[in-house]
């Protein structure tokens, strides 16, 4: 319903802002990420936003950049995950972050967040898998050149999990073929 609001920056209290558009102030919470790059107080700011109502309130979230807002959404459609979980969580970790942590399955990264215990971390990695990844720029994906992701690809199909397979890659060289590539990986997974 309400997708963005441009106008003052009235108020900064961590997670809240408050933001004047045309005489209206909204009160929006944002996580952290993005209320560290925030404006200083009086200035113009843009905020995408994602507007939830409960049966008890009517709740406005608000984010720098449209992946923020993207992953926010992913997370709220988890069962056990509130809109306040999902602001602790992009706020403990950036969304390349977690991207990369849903696509290494790295559990421990997720339970370092404040209200994210193993069970949630768990559930979280399970049902992101291949929602937040590539489409969110995840470190390695951004950095993979087309040969690094047929090696990728042959590693998972022989079986090994995506960690497995993720550190084989990084202990390869930049220029290595395809076929190479794979034997030299083989060689490292098999140690």
């Amino acid at each position: 319903m309400i997708g963005k609001l441009t106008g003052t920056l009235l108020e900064k209290n961590p997670p809240e802002v408050l933001l004047d558009c045309h005489g209206v102030g909204y009160e929006v919470n944002v996580p952290m990420s993005t209320f560290y790059n925030l404006p200083a107080v009086g200035e113009r700011v843009s905020l995408l936003t994602q507007f939830i109502v409960r049966e008890d309130a009517q709740l406005l979230y608000g984010f720098g950049t449209a992946q923020e807002r993207q992953a926010f959404r992913e997370l709220i459609k988890i069962s056990g995950v509130g809109p306040r979980t999902a602001l602790s969580i992009l706020s403990g970790m950036g969304v390349g972050d977690l991207a990369q942590a849903i696509s290494l399955q790295e559990a421990g990264r997720l339970v370092k967040v404040p209200g994210i215990g193993k069970k949630t971390a768990e559930r979280l990695l399970l049902e992101l898998k291949g929602k937040l990844g590539a489409d969110m720029g995840t470190v390695r994906d951004a950095a993979t050149s087309d040969a690094q992701a047929d090696i990728l690809q042959a590693l998972l199909a022989l079986g090994y999990n995506d960690k497995e397979a993720a550190a084989a890659l990084k202990a390869l060289p930049a220029e290595v073929g395809v076929s190479e590539g794979i034997k030299m990986a083989l060689k490292a997974l098999a140690k």
